[in-house]
């Protein structure tokens, strides 16, 4: 059997070469984890994906020119729940906030958790969408027979109308969706398929 002897130069260029291999899995397993939590960050921040904006404050502008926002409630159908906006649809001033309420109730005979996810389209309207309120990914738990009444507060951004695309965005859908949930994370599957 042949012996290796490796001058000092070369064991730390092999040191260096496994500590560089074990930085980059380490580093692809964080980024595994992280890609989630980024990507919906992501999503918040740009409006990508049907993902409205987060606001804290009103817009401060409000504008003579309108939008139509409809508003689309469904419920998985693994969920035994009831699920409607007070109005289906609102023509509102842009910068103008609004207020809408939803009822949610448990038509089953125990309790039931569940969590709304929501998305708006025209995609790239989302970016307009500011919500400063809403009752979206927070498991509730709901009683058997109880009902909720929760709201979404909302504006859309003046930018908006500095858009070129404004005008294939004069109406809005808000669309949110009732899944059952454990542990605070939503049990979703194929949406279309499992809605009704």
């Amino acid at each position: 059997m042949t012996q290796h002897n490796h001058s000092p130069a070369q064991k730390q260029a092999m040191r260096k070469t496994v500590v560089t291999c074990l930085g980059v899995v380490f580093g692809m397993v964080g980024l595994a984890y992280a890609s989630v939590p980024l990507y919906d960050l992501f999503c918040r921040v740009t409006g990508f994906g049907g993902t409205p904006m987060v606001g804290t404050a009103d817009a401060g502008t409000v504008l003579e020119e309108t939008v139509r926002v409809r508003f689309d409630s469904n419920v998985a159908r693994a969920l035994p729940w009831e699920f409607d906006a007070e109005r289906s649809v609102v023509q509102t001033q842009i910068g103008q906030t609004e207020t809408v309420f939803y009822r949610v109730a448990n038509m089953a005979a125990q309790p039931v958790d569940g969590m709304a996810t929501f998305n708006v389209s025209p995609e790239k309207a989302a970016q307009y969408f500011v919500k400063l309120q809403c009752f979206c990914f927070e498991e509730n738990t709901l009683q058997a027979g109880e009902v909720m009444d929760s709201a979404v507060v909302f504006y859309v951004d003046p930018a908006i109308v500095e858009d070129s695309d404004f005008e294939s965005m004069r109406t809005i859908t808000l669309s949110y969706t009732y899944w059952p949930a454990a542990g605070g994370d939503p049990i979703t599957t194929s949406a279309l398929d499992n809605t009704r």
